[in-house]
């Protein structure tokens, strides 16, 4: 990576972080409210996989967005500098403190591949422009693990996280759609 896409790469993710810290509890559940009902409404059946994560810090959403989701949820397990590990998430009662501030799930490991048979995946993500280039914060441990996906990648962003550009890297793996709280689901 060049100095120049790093420099720009750093930027962007200070503004992002800067904005997120800077939003009211108030919006703050508001937005989670309206991410979980537009959850709920995705189009998933019972017997399909959705891969998903449990928001932290200013991440937009909470927990209560994986209870409109009526089919098997996986959340992430962070491997260090492996793909991710996934679990199936089992409740609130089911879950653990983890690094990162993470909560998750204290069920036997599936590994790295049980993203490669989920029927959608809600990637975190700090922005994702228009044609579907993803920010993470920038620890890699989505783009280690989103090659092996097949399906669907959805960024779950505030409606303002959707830009015209994002620095990207020929590496990076491009988003099908934005989850925002305003608009729900948009294909790319």
């Amino acid at each position: 990576m060049t100095s120049d896409l790093r420099d720009r790469k750093a930027t962007l993710r200070s503004r992002l972080l800067a904005s997120r810290r800077a939003l009211s509890p108030e919006v703050r559940a508001s937005e989670a409210a309206a991410l979980a009902a537009h959850v709920a409404a995705l189009d998933v059946t019972p017997d399909q996989t959705v891969c998903a994560f449990l928001p932290v810090g200013s991440e937009p959403g909470d927990a209560s967005w994986l209870d409109g989701l009526r089919c098997r949820v996986l959340l992430p397990i962070v491997t260090g500098d492996s793909p991710l590990d996934w679990a199936v998430h089992d409740g609130p009662s089911a879950l653990a403190p983890a690094g990162f501030k993470l909560l998750e799930p204290t069920g036997p490991r599936l590994g790295a591949s049980a993203i490669a048979g989920a029927s959608l995946v809600l990637v975190p993500a700090l922005a994702v422009s228009v044609d579907g280039v993803r920010i993470g914060k920038g620890q890699g441990h989505y783009d280690r693990s989103l090659p092996l996906v097949t399906a669907p990648l959805v960024g779950v962003v505030r409606d303002c996280e959707v830009l015209a550009e994002v620095p990207g890297e020929p590496h990076d793996v491009r988003m099908n759609g934005v989850l925002t709280p305003s608009a729900g689901l948009r294909w790319l």
